[in-house]
Formats: C-alpha cells, sequence, structure tokens
C-alpha cells in the first residue's frame, strides 16, 4: 500500500455540505491550538532535566483531530502519522478520559518515531462523553541503555544495540499510571533520575495539552472544533497542491543526493528522489513521491526509516513558508496521492537495522527534496550541512575528589544553503533548536570551552553566500573520556546552485597544532580522550546560491570583516581584492573581468547533475 494512512483517514470521511465553523471563529481556533500547542513546548522545556530537552530543546508536540489526524504541529519537517500506531493496537472507540499511550519503537510505528531515544505519549480529549482531539508529546531521551552512554553511537549494527524499545503502550488507565511499566525502562537507564524527570516533563505537558483542547471546545462545541480542524487541513492541502503544481510540470522530475558512510567502511550512499505530475482516470492531477530507487540499507546506523507522510511534510513546510496565517498539519502529506518506498533500502530497511544516526540522512533528505524542487526550478535554498553530534561519556573527580559519571551529548550548528535571495543561516543546530551556551557547558560539564565561534571559509561562495558552521574546542577536564562524533558531508559536501559553490566540510582533531595531534575518522566511536587533551570540532557550511562574482563588493567586504570570509577566500572565490580592510578597486575590476565559467549545480566542481 502505497498511500498515507492520514490520506486514507480523510478519504473515509463524508462531504460536508455546511460549515458549522464560521471564518471568524475559524481563525480564532486557529490560534487558540497554536498557542495551546506552544505552551506545551514551554512547559516541557522548562521543567524537563536532561540537557538535550531542556538546553538543545530536542522535542516535538502536535494535536489532532478526533480521527487522529495532525490538527498542529511544530514546523520540524521529519515527522509522519504518530497517530496509527497507538489505534492500531487501541482503538480510538474504546478510549476513556484519562487514558495515556507512549512508545518508541521505530519499526512498530513505521518511523512515526525514528530513533530509539525518541519518547512519544498520546492522549485523547473527551467532551460529554464525545471524543474530540488528541494531544502529543515527543522528546529525546538522554539515555536509554543500550552499547554505549547515549544509546546511539556509530558502532552499532542493530537496533537493540541503540536501548530499551517501549511497543505502544497504555502508559496510563483513566489516569492511573503504570509505574511498574516505567520502572523497568528507568531501570534501563544509565541516569535514571534524569530519565524519571524527563518523563514526569512530558506527562505534564500532555496533561497541559488535554486541559487547554478541553477548554477549546468548551468555548466553541465540540461540532464547531471538528470544522475547523477539517477546513484547516484542507485549506493547507489546497495550498500545497496548488503550489506543486505550479512549481512542477507534468511529468517526472528526479534528484539524487548522498551521504558519506555509515562508519563501517561502507558507502557513498545515495538517496534517489523523484516526483511525478501525471493525469489521474478523473481528470485531476496525481503527484507521486517515489524514493524506491534509494541505495540498499547500510550495516551501520545510518538508516532512516521514514515514515511516508514525511516527504509531503516538508513539501507542505516549504510552500507554507512561514507564514503565520497557516498552520503545520497533515495537510501536506495528504497533499501526495501516493509515496512509494522499497523495503531493505536506505529509507525503509529491514528490521533490525540500527537507526541511532539517522539525523544525518534526514537532514540529507532534506537537502534532496530542496534539489528536487530546485530541478523543477522551484526556487529551494541549496543544500545544508548535516548537524554534528558530539557524545562525551567518562568519569570526572567531584568537589569531595570522588569519581562522578558524566554524559555530555553536544549537538553543534552548521550552515544552511544560501537561498534566491538572501545569505544562509550561519550556525544553525536544527530548526528551532539550539547550540549549547558556553556558560552551560562549563558549569554542568568537565570541560573548558577555549574556542566558539563562526568557522570561516565555511560556506558556500555565491552571489548569496551559503551559511557558515562552528568552530568549537574543548578542554577536557575529566579523568577520562570515551568520543565518538558523527560528521557527515566531508566525501559528499552541501551542493550550490545556479553558479553557487558546495559549502566546506567539517572534521575532529584532537590536540591541533601539536606533536600530539591525532584527526579523528568523522564517523567514529571509541576515541579516547584523557584529562588536559583539546578537541576541535569544525562543522561544515551551506551551499552558496548564483555566481559569486555576482556578490555586491560591499557584502563580501563585510563578510571579511566579521570573519565569515578571508581575504584570500575573496580574491579566489569572489574576484575582491582587499588589502588593510578596504576594497582595492583597481584589482577587483581586474580580476572580475575574468568571469569563470559555472553549471547548474557544484560540489567539488560544477556538473549540469548530481547523480
Amino acid at each position: 500500500m502505497h498511500q498515507t494512512t492520514t490520506a486514507a483517514k480523510l478519504a473515509d470521511r463524508p462531504e460536508r455540505e455546511e460549515r458549522a465553523c464560521d471564518p471568524i471563529s475559524l481563525e480564532i481556533i486557529r490560534g487558540a491550538i497554536a498557542a495551546a500547542q506552544s505552551e506545551m513546548e514551554a512547559l516541557l522545556e522548562r521543567t524537563a532535566i536532561s540537557a538535550f530537552i531542556r538546553e538543545k530543546k530536542d522535542f516535538y508536540t502536535a494535536l489532532f483531530d478526533a480521527d487522529g489526524i495532525m490538527a498542529v504541529g511544530s514546523m520540524v519537517p521529519i515527522f509522519g502519522d504518530m497517530t496509527s500506531p497507538v489505534f492500531e493496537k487501541f482503538p480510538a472507540d474504546e478510549m476513556k478520559p484519562g487514558d495515556l499511550y507512549w512508545y518508541n519503537d521505530c519499526y512498530g510505528s513505521r518511523g512515526a518515531v525514528s530513533h530509539s531515544n525518541d519518547q512519544v505519549l498520546l492522549a485523547p480529549v473527551f467532551k460529554d462523553g464525545r471524543r474530540c482531539a488528541f494531544v502529543m508529546s515527543w522528546a529525546h531521551f538522554a539515555d536509554i541503555g543500550g552499547l554505549r552512554p547515549g544509546s546511539i553511537s556509530p558502532d552499532a549494527t542493530e537496533i537493540y544495540q541503540e536501548g530499551i524499545i517501549i511497543p505502544v503502550t497504555k502508559l496510563a488507565d483513566e489516569g492511573k499510571v503504570n509505574e511498574a511499566t516505567l520502572s523497568i525502562f528507568h531501570r534501563n537507564s544509565r541516569f535514571p533520575e534524569q530519565s524519571n524527570g524527563d518523563m514526569r516533563a512530558l506527562m505534564a505537558s500532555v496533561d497541559l495539552g488535554v486541559k487547554r483542547m478541553g477548554e477549546i471546545v468548551d468555548r466553541f462545541g465540540a461540532d464547531v472544533v471538528e470544522d475547523a480542524f477539517s477546513q484547516l487541513l484542507e485549506r493547507t492541502r489546497r495550498l500545497v497542491r496548488d503550489r506543486l503544481a505550479d512549481t512542477f510540470d507534468y511529468g517526472t522530475h528526479s534528484f539524487t543526493d548522498a551521504i558519506d558512510g555509515d562508519g563501517h567502511g561502507n558507502g557513498p550512499f545515495k538517496i534517489r528522489f523523484s516526483l511525478t505530475r501525471e493525469k489521474g482516470a478523473d481528470g485531476e492531477d496525481r503527484f507521486l513521491f517515489d524514493a524506491s530507487e534509494s541505495d540498499d540499507q547500510a550495516p551501520g546506523p545510518v538508516n532512516y526509516l521514514m515514515n511516508r507522510g514525511v516527504p509531503g511534510m516538508a513539501l507542505g513546510l516549504y510552500y507554507l513558508g512561514g507564514d503565520p496565517s497557516q498552520v503545520c498539519n497533515a495537510g501536506g502529506p495528504n497533499a501526495l496521492d501516493e509515496v512509494r518506498l522499497r523495503e531493505g533500502s536506505l529509507l525503509l530497511p529491514r528490521f533490525p537495522a540500527p537507526l541511532g544516526m539517522r539525523g544525518l540522512t534526514t537532514m540529507r533528505v532534506i537537502s534532496a527534496i530542496n534539489g528536487l524542487l530546485n530541478v523543477a526550478n522551484g526556487g529551494a535554498p541549496a543544500a545544508n550541512s548535516a548537524y554534528v553530534i558530539s557524545i562525551m561519556r567518562g568519569n570526572f573527580r567531584d568537589e569531595a575528589g570522588d569519581l562522578q559519571r558524566f554524559l555530555l551529548a553536544d549537538g553543534i550548528g552548521v550552515g544552511y544553503g544560501a537561498r534566491p535571495e538572501a545569505d544562509g543561516i550561519d550556525a544553525v543546530y536544527f530548526v528551532a533548536q539550539e547550540n549549547y551556551p558556553v556558560e552551560f557547558l562549563e558549569l554542568g560539564y568537565p570541560v573548558r570551552l577555549r574556542t566558539y565561534g563562526v568557522m570561516q571559509d565555511s560556506g558556500g561562495a555565491g552571489a548569496y553566500r551559503g551559511g557558515c558552521g562552528i568552530v568549537r574546542e574543548y578542554e577536557v577536564l575529566a579523568e577520562d573520556a570515551v568520543l565518538a562524533v558523527r560528521i557527515d558531508s566531508v566525501k559528499n559536501p552541501p551542493w550550490g546552485i545556479e553558479g553557487g559553490m558546495s559549502g566546506g566540510v567539517g572534521r575532529a582533531v584532537v590536540n591541533p597544532g601539536t606533536d600530539r595531534e591525532r584527526p579523528l575518522a568523522p564517523l567514529s566511536d571509541g576515541n579516547r580522550l584523557v584529562r588536559g587533551d583539546i578537541l576541535r570540532i569544525e562543522t561544515g557550511g551551506g551551499g552558496g546560491y548564483g555566481h559569486p562574482y555576482d556578490r555586491p563588493l560591499a557584502k563580501v567586504l563585510e563578510d571579511v570583516l566579521g570573519g565569515y570570509v578571508s581575504v584570500d577566500a575573496a580574491r579566489a572565490l569572489y574576484g575582491v581584492e582587499i588589502v588593510e580592510g578596504r576594497i582595492d578597486e583597481v584589482a577587483t575590476r581586474r580580476l572580475r573581468s575574468e568571469r569563470p565559467a559555472t553549471r547548474r549545480f557544484h560540489r567539488k566542481d560544477y556538473v549540469d547533475a548530481l547523480d
């Protein structure tokens, strides 16, 4: 079956002849559900224990209609159908107020959750015995057992090594929590107190969502809210389909991107997407998204179990473009008529393939969708780098001199691709998530930050410059540590477009510039560190957009003075000679008179198409 489950749910609904929700009430309800969803996130951020939730903001909340179709969610383009896995085991018609459901089973949820650290809680909302909605909160838990502290490791070869797997479970029955189930889960964590605190924060977020959604239903009535959800879904679906038709001519459009490898000596792995627009038997347009030609699954943990709702969600968010009058909902996934995946591929691996490092593949998926849009002249950004992960685990001495265990999982920002009318964004971790502040790192972990700043020359050159990555240098204050690092886009850097050049690449090195300098493999674990070692991590930049010689001279000078571009790169890549902080206009005219030829895409060299 190729149709998304959300689309199947909507297909079963009868057509409405009259609308219960008027246009003014619709906008009030739209704002109310968006505010409720945001308030759930704020509570989770402020009450969680672990840094990855509290500081990194690695969480997600959403509200769904009575059938489990997402009505509003965070602007995160990697999630699909979150509710069907629950309904398959616990029919919605048998649910009661106070029930709460939990899972982190990637394969059991068909990629609704895509690695085991991510815990999903879902609760129904009732009004006078009628099921009116569902609310969900999701968050990344720092350690759930597995092969190494942190649970995700490049060393993993099967998902069992990535921590405890929770199938869809009824965590609370009419308000009574199954504490025995929770105790089993927390017992599998190396940091059970943190795990317990994060779960309580997640549960509180869901409780708040149930309360706020109940207040909205109380105010407007169940029929009006149900119709409002239906209208918002249809509005987004119609917008996305109209924009798809504006972008893609009839026929098939294809694009290929790649990740470097899986940390076990395999790769590169190609991600191949096609989008076909055709006329259906009823004369209406059909949009088919096909990822079935992507390479086979990897032995290492870079597989991405891509839910069928993901391509439509990513396209929907692109077309919504941050429009405050719209909400992120299931209208995007439902805009596609068919999504094809191939079992045994990188994007639909067979159980029990490992998934823990799927984040770098999801970033390549997003860039590949941008590439697909650009093949059709859709004006999407150039490619992003994949955000970097370093996981340092070891032992330090507390103030009493006793050895204590620590776990520092640090996600580090990269450069995003330039856009047709703007530079790429610098130093972005992922969407709304954030880099750890220096003060927080030094107070909470046995490290000292010697350097933290923008990585010069990492953004791809172009009329619009790709975003720059980050450089961080950590001095290790722990007695000992074992480091895992995840860096991609080294062999296959983020592509530039329309003359823009590919972004710079990342690297990790221990004790740089000394006789003890030691480069680390970009996707590796088991890297040993001791007190006094210096770990330097540089992250890559995004691709550029447009010919570098078309970048205004003032912008090049501004980049050089701001530390984003070096004087040498300004001369070699932008044709701009800068001497003592000023543009040498004569030398610059001479340089720019010899304009280099370009082609459509750039990845190390200019090419007409990536393959």
